[in-house]
């Protein structure tokens, strides 16, 4: 821990929990950090944005956060991606799944088809999207933060909007005037979070396990992406997500963010890694954790731990004899 970490820890109780996510208060990032036992008790900080709330853990101001990673609907959350890829190292310590249901929020007295505007997350209105064509064809889209924030906004003396997109729970927290309830396009849809931390010690593999990397390509040639996924593929090591972003740098200029079945005290997964690093040494390790799905992988036999146990053992008897 750095001079600063150390400066903006002292002050905190002993033995103590701060946590950070994703704010205002009632959003689905709360939601989704009220699962984690004891952080309902513990001193919770609301942070503006993913980066924010990071940052606040990056400097020792918080002790972890809860941030958004995934929906089944719109893929990968870009903020997350991008901010766990640079910047101090941080670890996944573990994943939430939440479910995601809307409601639609208006001004008192509006009906909906006095809508105008409506605001929320991009994520939000992307899975609201078909139902706001139907239902609200003449509304303009305006961005947010999160969808709390669109709905703590529709709260003030002269909103610049007249409706909000957001979770049934801010909407009562808040008593606004809800004009549609369950206005998803996709009934089951749901938002993965993870939990953050600086780099700590591994939580110990159950058998039903996720590790999450940062590979960038470091050269674009033919086949370049073949091969770091041959050595998943050539070691059994199943990828359930795997997402091209831009590094910022220059145009054309991409790392992978990957998430694969397995801990990295997998044999497998150990010897995927070492042969990842070959092809890219400035890949990023961001934890090894429990699926919140305890779905465990499908091994072959001659992938398991056994199995490349045993090949050490032969080759060592090669060697030594």
């Amino acid at each position: 821990m750095s001079a600063s970490q150390r400066a903006a820890t002292a002050g905190r109780t002993a033995g103590a929990m701060t946590y950070t996510y994703l704010g205002p208060e009632g959003t689905f990032t709360e939601a989704a950090l009220l699962q984690v036992p004891g952080a309902e008790a513990s001193d919770r900080l609301p942070a503006t944005s993913v980066s924010a709330a990071l940052e606040l853990v990056r400097t020792g101001r918080a002790d972890a956060a809860v941030v958004p990673i995934e929906n089944s609907v719109e893929g990968g959350v870009s903020a997350t991606l991008d901010a766990i890829s640079a910047g101090e190292p941080l670890r996944i310590l573990r994943e939430i799944m939440v479910p995601i249901t809307f409601v639609l929020a208006a001004r008192p007295g509006l009906a909906s088809a006095e809508i105008r505007t409506v605001s929320t997350h991009s994520h939000a209105w992307a899975q609201c999207r078909n139902w706001a064509d139907k239902n609200i064809p003449q509304a303009e889209y305006l961005p947010a933060s999160s969808t709390a924030a669109a709905a703590v906004g529709l709260q003030e003396a002269d909103p610049a909007y007249d409706a909000a997109i957001c979770s049934p729970l801010v909407a009562q927290r808040l008593g606004l005037s809800v004009v549609a309830a369950d206005i998803g396009d996709i009934a089951d849809a749901v938002t993965r979070f993870v939990l953050l931390s600086l780099p700590t010690s591994l939580p110990a593999p159950t058998g039903a396990d996720k590790t999450t990397l940062v590979v960038p390509l470091p050269e674009d040639h033919p086949g370049a992406l073949m091969e770091i996924l041959d050595q998943f593929s050539a070691r059994g090591v199943n990828l359930s997500r795997i997402e091209s972003r831009p590094t910022g740098m220059f145009l054309g200029d991409y790392f992978f963010s990957i998430d694969a079945d397995g801990h990295i005290s997998d044999a497998r997964m150990a010897d995927a890694l070492k042969g990842l690093h070959r092809i890219s040494p400035n890949l990023r390790f961001l934890g090894s954790y429990p699926r919140a799905d305890h779905r465990e992988p499908e091994v072959p036999r001659h992938n398991t731990d056994e199995a490349f146990r045993s090949a050490d053992l032969w080759l060592e008897g090669l060697l030594g004899g």
